[in-house]
């Protein structure tokens, strides 16, 4: 019995080391999990902790710069504020002004009316208190001119006269004296250039030559067909002629002469233009 009992506690022993060995490994590898996890917690901790303190940072200064900006803004309407006073201010003193300048202008306005209407009344009363004397002066003055252009008329009409008894202007202005006569018709010309036929009036004139020193000239004229010659003329000597149906003589003075130019008139008598028409109208 006895062998039989060791013979068994021997075998029940040997499968105790094993698992008391097997439980010393689980509980070490229970020990190595949780140090290896709690390594992991520390480290997650960590990083959470860094990631928190650097968000909390962040947001200080975030809210720091919006302190700042809500300070500057508020200072800028307390600028804002004070300007809006001061311009309202001015706007109130300018809209006075502008109140008192468009009074003061409607009063100048209806003052300057009041004397232009007593201005205008005035004149009137004046003038026809003295349209009488104004009148009479205004006549007195003019026939004061009449007669100084008729004695100034008869001192430049003393001019001379050709064996025709026709008057020889000089000049411009002693030309236009005898067209105030009114008895004949006068043609101003300038010929510049020999052998240039130029039509003057119902002539047409040709200067063939000129002679400066002595103030004489050639001149071939032409009317209804008919050629006349004159050479080595003198200034203001008239040259006559006569055309059909007529009784009074056309003349051509030359007054000025130059080299290859000459410069004169021609003279048309009025009674001519009635003398051609009644002949023309007979001939009919």
């Amino acid at each position: 019995m006895s062998d039989d009992y060791n013979v068994e506690n021997k075998g029940g022993a040997s499968w105790h080391l094993p698992a008391i060995i097997v439980l010393g490994l689980i509980a070490i590898g229970g020990l190595a999990f949780g140090w290896n996890a709690s390594s992991k917690l520390d480290s997650t901790q960590q990083a959470v902790t860094a990631q928190v303190n650097s968000f909390k940072q962040g947001v200080e200064q975030d809210m720091s710069s919006l302190k700042d900006r809500i300070a500057q803004d508020e200072k800028a309407n307390t600028d804002l504020q004070g300007d809006l006073k001061v311009v309202t201010d001015k706007l109130k003193i300018t809209q006075g002004q502008l109140k008192k300048a468009r009074a003061e202008a409607a009063a100048a306005v209806q003052d300057t009316t009041q004397k232009l209407t007593a201005l205008d009344t005035s004149v009137h009363t004046e003038l026809a208190t003295k349209a009488a004397t104004d009148d009479l002066k205004n006549v007195d003055t003019k026939v004061v001119g009449v007669r100084t252009d008729l004695d100034s008329t008869r001192e430049d009409l003393k001019m001379a006269r050709s064996e025709m008894g026709t008057l020889i202007a000089r000049n411009h202005d002693e030309i236009d004296q005898l067209r105030r006569l009114g008895e004949r018709d006068y043609i101003e010309f300038t010929i510049a250039g020999k052998n240039k036929p130029q039509k003057v009036g119902n002539l047409t004139v040709e200067l063939k030559g000129v002679n400066e020193k002595r103030g004489q000239f050639s001149v071939a004229m032409t009317a209804e067909d008919r050629r006349l010659e004159k050479k080595n003329r003198s200034m203001n000597e008239p040259i006559f002629f006569y055309l059909s149906g007529t009784k009074i003589p056309e003349e051509l003075v030359i007054n000025k002469v130059g080299k290859d130019t000459v410069s004169g008139y021609v003279s048309l008598p009025k009674a001519n233009a009635q003398s051609q028409s009644s002949a023309s109208s007979s001939g009919k």
